[in-house]
Protein backbone atom coordinates (compact mmCIF):
# COMPACT_ATOMS: atom_id res chain seq x y z
CA UNK A 1 0.00 0.00 0.00
CA UNK A 2 1.20 3.29 -1.15
CA UNK A 3 1.95 6.33 1.69
CA UNK A 4 -0.51 8.31 -0.55
CA UNK A 5 -3.31 5.71 -0.37
CA UNK A 6 -3.30 5.01 3.61
CA UNK A 7 -5.15 7.22 5.50
CA UNK A 8 -4.77 6.84 9.18
CA UNK A 9 -7.74 5.54 11.74
CA UNK A 10 -8.32 8.90 13.28
CA UNK A 11 -9.14 10.67 9.55
CA UNK A 12 -11.38 7.87 8.82
CA UNK A 13 -13.31 8.21 12.48
CA UNK A 14 -13.45 11.73 11.63
CA UNK A 15 -15.39 11.39 8.32
CA UNK A 16 -17.48 8.72 9.87
CA UNK A 17 -18.33 11.22 12.56
CA UNK A 18 -19.27 13.71 9.95
CA UNK A 19 -21.11 11.43 7.61
CA UNK A 20 -23.04 10.59 10.85
CA UNK A 21 -23.99 14.36 12.32
CA UNK A 22 -24.61 14.84 8.36
CA UNK A 23 -27.56 12.05 8.12
CA UNK A 24 -28.79 13.28 11.76
CA UNK A 25 -29.13 16.62 10.97
CA UNK A 26 -31.40 15.83 7.73
CA UNK A 27 -32.90 12.94 9.40
CA UNK A 28 -34.04 14.93 12.48
CA UNK A 29 -36.74 16.44 11.20
CA UNK A 30 -38.96 13.73 9.93
CA UNK A 31 -38.61 12.02 12.99
CA UNK A 32 -39.52 15.40 14.98
CA UNK A 33 -42.60 15.10 12.50
CA UNK A 34 -43.35 11.53 12.81
CA UNK A 35 -42.85 12.30 17.40
CA UNK A 36 -44.86 14.92 17.47
CA UNK A 37 -48.06 13.62 14.63
CA UNK A 38 -48.87 10.77 18.27
CA UNK A 39 -49.08 14.06 20.67
CA UNK A 40 -52.05 16.04 21.49
CA UNK A 41 -52.55 19.28 20.05
CA UNK A 42 -51.85 20.69 23.36
CA UNK A 43 -48.63 18.65 24.49
CA UNK A 44 -47.00 19.56 20.42
CA UNK A 45 -47.95 23.42 21.17
CA UNK A 46 -46.15 22.89 24.67
CA UNK A 47 -43.39 20.35 24.19
CA UNK A 48 -42.39 20.09 20.66
CA UNK A 49 -38.62 19.27 21.32
CA UNK A 50 -39.55 16.48 23.57
CA UNK A 51 -39.37 13.10 20.84
CA UNK A 52 -41.02 10.78 23.25
CA UNK A 53 -44.94 11.50 23.26
CA UNK A 54 -46.35 10.79 26.87
CA UNK A 55 -48.48 9.98 26.60
CA UNK A 56 -49.45 8.95 22.79
CA UNK A 57 -52.03 10.12 20.77
CA UNK A 58 -54.20 8.81 17.79
CA UNK A 59 -56.13 11.73 17.43
CA UNK A 60 -53.93 13.47 14.25
CA UNK A 61 -54.18 9.77 12.47
CA UNK A 62 -57.68 9.11 12.98
CA UNK A 63 -58.69 12.62 11.17
CA UNK A 64 -55.92 12.17 8.50
CA UNK A 65 -57.59 8.56 7.63
CA UNK A 66 -60.94 9.67 7.81
CA UNK A 67 -62.00 9.84 11.32
CA UNK A 68 -62.44 12.90 14.23
CA UNK A 69 -63.81 16.18 14.18
CA UNK A 70 -61.67 17.56 11.48
CA UNK A 71 -62.24 14.91 8.72
CA UNK A 72 -64.45 16.23 7.18
CA UNK A 73 -62.94 19.31 6.46
CA UNK A 74 -59.68 17.58 5.69
CA UNK A 75 -60.36 14.60 4.12
CA UNK A 76 -57.13 13.12 3.88
CA UNK A 77 -58.05 9.85 2.08
CA UNK A 78 -59.77 11.76 -1.18
CA UNK A 79 -56.12 14.12 -1.36
CA UNK A 80 -54.47 10.80 -1.05
CA UNK A 81 -56.01 9.16 -3.85
CA UNK A 82 -55.40 12.38 -6.30
CA UNK A 83 -51.60 12.38 -5.20
CA UNK A 84 -51.47 8.67 -6.16
CA UNK A 85 -53.82 9.09 -8.92
CA UNK A 86 -52.34 11.97 -10.82
CA UNK A 87 -48.91 10.70 -10.27
CA UNK A 88 -48.56 7.40 -11.58
CA UNK A 89 -50.59 8.99 -14.90
CA UNK A 90 -48.19 11.54 -14.95
CA UNK A 91 -45.12 9.36 -14.00
CA UNK A 92 -46.75 6.84 -17.11
CA UNK A 93 -46.92 9.81 -19.46
CA UNK A 94 -43.72 11.02 -19.61
CA UNK A 95 -41.61 7.70 -19.29
CA UNK A 96 -42.94 6.78 -22.84
CA UNK A 97 -43.54 10.30 -24.00
CA UNK A 98 -39.83 11.50 -22.93
CA UNK A 99 -38.17 8.41 -24.23
CA UNK A 100 -40.08 8.62 -27.70
CA UNK A 101 -38.45 11.80 -27.61
CA UNK A 102 -35.51 11.25 -26.57
CA UNK A 103 -35.10 8.30 -29.00
CA UNK A 104 -35.95 10.71 -31.78
CA UNK A 105 -33.60 13.32 -30.78
CA UNK A 106 -30.94 10.64 -30.99
CA UNK A 107 -31.46 8.12 -33.53
CA UNK A 108 -33.37 9.35 -35.79
CA UNK A 109 -31.72 11.00 -38.89
CA UNK A 110 -33.78 14.28 -40.15
CA UNK A 111 -33.30 17.61 -40.99
CA UNK A 112 -33.47 20.08 -38.12
CA UNK A 113 -32.86 17.64 -35.18
CA UNK A 114 -30.14 19.48 -33.89
CA UNK A 115 -32.54 22.91 -33.97
CA UNK A 116 -35.40 21.08 -32.26
CA UNK A 117 -33.39 19.69 -29.82
CA UNK A 118 -32.28 23.24 -29.07
CA UNK A 119 -35.47 24.82 -29.08
CA UNK A 120 -36.06 22.61 -26.80
CA UNK A 121 -33.49 23.00 -24.40
CA UNK A 122 -33.43 26.79 -24.50
CA UNK A 123 -37.42 26.48 -22.86
CA UNK A 124 -35.28 25.85 -19.61
CA UNK A 125 -34.23 29.17 -19.56
CA UNK A 126 -37.70 30.40 -19.10
CA UNK A 127 -39.27 30.64 -15.73
CA UNK A 128 -41.97 27.96 -15.16
CA UNK A 129 -43.78 31.11 -13.40
CA UNK A 130 -44.15 33.08 -16.50
CA UNK A 131 -45.92 30.30 -17.95
CA UNK A 132 -48.86 30.04 -15.32
CA UNK A 133 -50.98 32.52 -16.61
CA UNK A 134 -50.94 31.24 -20.42
CA UNK A 135 -51.35 27.72 -19.01
CA UNK A 136 -54.45 29.39 -17.39
CA UNK A 137 -55.79 31.19 -20.32
CA UNK A 138 -55.29 27.71 -22.41
CA UNK A 139 -56.56 25.69 -20.63
CA UNK A 140 -59.50 27.87 -20.01
CA UNK A 141 -60.12 28.20 -23.76
CA UNK A 142 -59.79 24.09 -23.66
CA UNK A 143 -62.75 23.83 -21.71
CA UNK A 144 -60.65 21.93 -19.28
CA UNK A 145 -59.98 24.18 -16.10
CA UNK A 146 -60.49 22.42 -13.02
CA UNK A 147 -60.76 18.79 -14.29
CA UNK A 148 -58.04 15.85 -13.71
CA UNK A 149 -57.19 16.53 -17.50
CA UNK A 150 -56.05 20.23 -16.79
CA UNK A 151 -53.72 18.76 -14.23
CA UNK A 152 -52.40 15.70 -16.23
CA UNK A 153 -52.29 16.41 -19.88
CA UNK A 154 -49.90 19.63 -19.51
CA UNK A 155 -47.49 17.75 -17.26
CA UNK A 156 -47.14 14.68 -19.42
CA UNK A 157 -43.73 15.79 -21.14
CA UNK A 158 -40.91 17.35 -19.82
CA UNK A 159 -37.70 18.54 -20.90
CA UNK A 160 -35.47 17.32 -18.30
CA UNK A 161 -36.90 13.94 -18.86
CA UNK A 162 -36.53 14.33 -22.74
CA UNK A 163 -32.95 15.47 -22.12
CA UNK A 164 -31.99 12.50 -20.31
CA UNK A 165 -33.48 10.14 -22.33
CA UNK A 166 -31.54 11.22 -25.52
CA UNK A 167 -28.16 10.67 -23.53
CA UNK A 168 -29.06 7.10 -22.76
CA UNK A 169 -30.09 6.62 -26.19
CA UNK A 170 -26.92 7.81 -27.42
CA UNK A 171 -24.99 5.59 -25.76
CA UNK A 172 -26.51 2.63 -27.20
CA UNK A 173 -24.01 0.86 -30.08
CA UNK A 174 -25.38 1.76 -33.46
CA UNK A 175 -24.82 -2.25 -33.97
CA UNK A 176 -28.08 -3.08 -32.23
CA UNK A 177 -29.58 -1.24 -34.19
CA UNK A 178 -28.30 -2.84 -37.37
CA UNK A 179 -28.38 -5.47 -36.20
CA UNK A 180 -32.86 -5.41 -35.50
CA UNK A 181 -32.99 -3.62 -39.52
CA UNK A 182 -30.94 -7.41 -40.56
CA UNK A 183 -33.55 -9.25 -39.24
CA UNK A 184 -36.31 -7.33 -40.34
CA UNK A 185 -37.99 -5.33 -37.08
CA UNK A 186 -39.18 -1.61 -38.06
CA UNK A 187 -38.42 1.40 -36.06
CA UNK A 188 -41.01 0.82 -33.26
CA UNK A 189 -40.23 -2.79 -32.76
CA UNK A 190 -36.15 -2.09 -32.79
CA UNK A 191 -37.19 0.89 -29.82
CA UNK A 192 -39.73 -1.22 -27.93
CA UNK A 193 -37.92 -4.46 -28.21
CA UNK A 194 -34.06 -3.59 -28.52
CA UNK A 195 -33.51 0.00 -27.19
CA UNK A 196 -35.83 0.34 -24.06
CA UNK A 197 -34.68 -3.06 -22.15
CA UNK A 198 -30.57 -1.78 -22.57
CA UNK A 199 -31.21 1.83 -21.13
CA UNK A 200 -33.46 0.39 -18.35
CA UNK A 201 -31.49 2.47 -15.51
CA UNK A 202 -32.17 5.84 -17.37
CA UNK A 203 -36.20 4.73 -17.23
CA UNK A 204 -35.52 4.08 -13.82
CA UNK A 205 -34.60 7.20 -13.17
CA UNK A 206 -36.72 9.32 -14.78
CA UNK A 207 -39.57 7.48 -13.42
CA UNK A 208 -38.04 8.64 -9.79
CA UNK A 209 -37.78 12.15 -11.17
CA UNK A 210 -40.87 12.38 -12.70
CA UNK A 211 -43.18 10.54 -9.63
CA UNK A 212 -41.01 13.25 -7.13
CA UNK A 213 -41.92 16.10 -9.70
CA UNK A 214 -45.66 15.11 -10.08
CA UNK A 215 -46.11 14.00 -6.37
CA UNK A 216 -44.55 17.56 -4.64
CA UNK A 217 -45.62 20.07 -7.61
CA UNK A 218 -47.79 22.70 -5.85
CA UNK A 219 -48.02 25.75 -7.94
CA UNK A 220 -49.18 24.36 -11.32
CA UNK A 221 -52.10 21.98 -9.44
CA UNK A 222 -53.69 25.69 -8.08
CA UNK A 223 -53.76 27.55 -11.14
CA UNK A 224 -55.46 24.14 -12.89
CA UNK A 225 -58.11 24.09 -10.65
CA UNK A 226 -59.98 25.73 -7.93
CA UNK A 227 -62.40 23.11 -6.42
CA UNK A 228 -61.14 21.63 -2.89
CA UNK A 229 -61.91 17.95 -4.54
CA UNK A 230 -59.03 18.01 -6.82
CA UNK A 231 -56.57 19.05 -3.67
CA UNK A 232 -53.55 16.71 -3.56
CA UNK A 233 -51.73 15.80 0.06
CA UNK A 234 -49.39 19.20 -0.66
CA UNK A 235 -52.44 21.53 -1.97
CA UNK A 236 -54.65 20.32 0.97
CA UNK A 237 -51.84 20.53 3.52
CA UNK A 238 -50.58 24.04 1.88
CA UNK A 239 -54.44 24.66 2.51
CA UNK A 240 -54.15 23.48 6.67
CA UNK A 241 -51.28 25.60 7.22
CA UNK A 242 -52.78 28.70 5.15
CA UNK A 243 -55.64 28.53 7.85
CA UNK A 244 -58.06 25.60 6.55
CA UNK A 245 -58.46 24.56 9.85
CA UNK A 246 -59.42 26.82 12.87
CA UNK A 247 -60.13 24.82 16.00
CA UNK A 248 -56.78 25.00 17.76
CA UNK A 249 -53.08 24.98 16.11
CA UNK A 250 -53.64 21.67 15.05
CA UNK A 251 -49.63 21.03 15.04
CA UNK A 252 -50.24 16.66 15.29
CA UNK A 253 -52.42 16.95 12.27
CA UNK A 254 -49.99 19.12 10.03
CA UNK A 255 -46.99 17.41 10.76
CA UNK A 256 -48.89 13.62 10.34
CA UNK A 257 -49.92 15.14 7.33
CA UNK A 258 -46.34 16.07 6.19
CA UNK A 259 -45.54 12.55 7.26
CA UNK A 260 -47.50 11.18 4.89
CA UNK A 261 -46.38 13.68 2.08
CA UNK A 262 -43.10 12.66 2.68
CA UNK A 263 -43.16 8.78 3.12
CA UNK A 264 -44.19 7.51 -0.80
CA UNK A 265 -41.01 9.47 -1.62
CA UNK A 266 -38.56 8.10 0.83
CA UNK A 267 -39.53 4.47 0.14
CA UNK A 268 -39.76 5.24 -3.43
CA UNK A 269 -35.70 6.81 -3.26
CA UNK A 270 -34.79 3.75 -0.33
CA UNK A 271 -35.82 0.75 -3.12
CA UNK A 272 -34.96 2.37 -6.28
CA UNK A 273 -31.88 4.81 -4.75
CA UNK A 274 -29.11 2.21 -7.12
CA UNK A 275 -30.52 2.46 -10.15
CA UNK A 276 -31.19 6.27 -9.73
CA UNK A 277 -27.09 6.69 -8.93
CA UNK A 278 -26.34 4.53 -11.76
CA UNK A 279 -28.44 6.12 -14.00
CA UNK A 280 -28.24 9.84 -13.53
CA UNK A 281 -24.13 9.30 -13.77
CA UNK A 282 -24.01 6.66 -17.04
CA UNK A 283 -26.47 9.14 -18.78
CA UNK A 284 -23.72 12.26 -18.88
CA UNK A 285 -21.02 10.32 -20.56
CA UNK A 286 -21.55 11.17 -23.45
CA UNK A 287 -23.08 14.40 -25.16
Amino acid sequence: MSARSYSPPYRRALGYAGLILMAAIFIFPFVFSVANSFKSDAQATNDAINLVPHPASLAAWRQIFGYGPAAATTNFPLWLFNSVFLSVCITVGRVFLDSLAGYSLARLRFRGRKLIFGFIIGTLAVPSVVLMIPTFLILKQFGIFNSYEAMILPMLVDVTGIFLMRQFFLQVPDALEEAGRVDGANIWQIYWRLILPVVRPGLVALTIISFQASWNQFMFYLVATVSPKYFTLVTGLANIVGGGLSAGNQYPLKLGASVLTILPMVIMFVVLQRYFVRGGTAGSVKG
